[in-house]
């Protein structure tokens, strides 16, 4: 089963990639070799990033022995910003990668529910689960995620404002991610009752919190789009 995983993986990244150049072509306003700035920031961080967190989550365990998909995007944003601060890159980039990483870790997550416990993604025992190679009724913790990235692609389609749909998309994903673990064992919540990879998404979720409610700044989705006031509106009319 494990071998299945590193094909749906594999499968993953070249589906990405598939999307990710598709919509470059239909148009970016980032330069080619800022763009290229962009992606090596991106990768070398979400590298480093998805292997570090694995270690921390499982206490001291092989750095090569596996990656988390939390760790790697925000190693990838870390990676990105520095990448972006170098070559002195001002633009909002994030934009682009959005659908890619939707499509990649959709497809993924499939190997990781064929995988079953052996992957140390599976949830916790529940009588209305699915067996997953052990017979063991268990939360399909994997097939909530694919639901919840598809339905929040769509959600997203309605986010205008450059940048914003990053944001929103990597805040979203984190606070899902906070909390559909509690329904998994793995990793160990040992950290005041939180995982290593919990404790992650909390400063995620933060950080983009105080990006988000800026108040010098216009959010982009209409349910959070803050009514101008003109003067007319409050002053006495003849």
């Amino acid at each position: 089963m494990l071998r299945t995983h590193f094909l749906f993986e594999l499968l993953g990244y070249v589906a990405g990639l598939v999307v990710y150049l598709a919509l470059r072509k239909r148009g970016d306003t980032i330069a080619t070799h800022d763009r290229a700035t962009v992606f090596t920031g991106a990768a070398l961080g979400a590298a480093l990033g998805s292997r570090l967190l694995f270690v921390l989550s499982y206490a001291g365990g092989d750095f090569f022995g596996g990656k988390s998909i939390v760790g790697g995007l925000l190693g990838g944003l870390i990676g990105v910003e520095i990448a972006k601060k170098l070559a002195g890159i001002t633009r909002s980039t994030g934009d682009l990668f959005v659908y890619p990483l939707i499509t990649a870790m959709s497809i993924g997550r499939i190997g990781c529910f064929l995988a079953g416990p052996a992957d140390k993604t599976a949830g916790l025992p529940v009588s209305w689960g699915i067996a997953m190679g052990d017979n063991v009724k268990r939360h399909p913790v994997a097939l909530y995620e694919i639901a919840f990235l598809l339905l929040l692609g769509v959600v997203l389609t309605r986010v205008r404002q450059d940048g914003d749909r990053f944001r929103f998309f990597l805040a979203s994903y984190l606070l899902f991610r906070f909390a559909v673990d509690f329904l998994k064992p793995d990793p160990p919540r040992n950290l005041l009752g939180l995982s290593a990879i919990q404790w992650a998404c909390a400063a995620g979720v933060l950080y983009y919190c105080l990006v988000l409610s800026n108040a010098g700044r216009n959010a982009s989705l209409p349910f959070l789009r803050r009514r101008r006031v003109d003067l007319h509106d409050v002053l006495p009319q003849d």
